[in-house]
């Protein structure tokens, strides 16, 4: 019948949204039974649910986006294209902390800072791992105090 749109051996995809509802409904029931979600996913839910609000801030910090300034209470991320150890103070070199990158599955390098909750200048430098080279400048990025207002996106 093409006038209706059939055509012989041929998909009308007219079940397709039946099949859908038929499977969510199975799934319903089969959380009621066991009483819980049938197809949690766990990381999903610890992430949103279980620790909600416990996340922090990440700013990221790489060569062609260089952020002058952080939150205080917020983790600086600083990322690069190859391995590096991250040399970095927040006491203008009285003291300072070496961490080195790693390395994740899109094979981007980076290191995080956990900023600090007070107001003050964090600067770092780079070793270049493949290198054993010093980068030969010091970056500068200043923490301001937390901010008291949050935006939220209406849905």
């Amino acid at each position: 019948m093409p006038s209706r749109h059939f055509r012989f051996g041929r998909s009308t995809d007219a079940a397709v949204p039946l099949v859908w509802a038929h499977s969510e409904y199975v799934k319903l029931h089969r959380s009621v039974a066991d009483g819980r979600v049938f197809d949690l996913v766990e990381p999903v839910h610890d992430r949103y649910v279980r620790h909600k609000g416990e996340r922090k801030t990440i700013e990221v910090w790489k060569f062609n986006r260089q952020v002058q300034m952080v939150e205080a209470g917020t983790i600086l991320r600083i990322q690069a294209n190859s391995p590096f150890l991250l040399h970095w103070t927040k006491d203008n070199w009285q003291h300072s902390t070496d961490t080195p990158s790693r390395t994740t599955a899109m094979g981007i390098d980076c290191a995080d800072i956990a900023v600090p909750n007070s107001t003050i200048s964090l600067q770092f430098t780079f070793l270049w791992m493949n290198e054993d080279r010093w980068e030969g400048k010091d970056y500068n990025v200043q923490v301001r105090p937390p901010s008291q207002r949050r935006c939220r996106v209406p849905l």
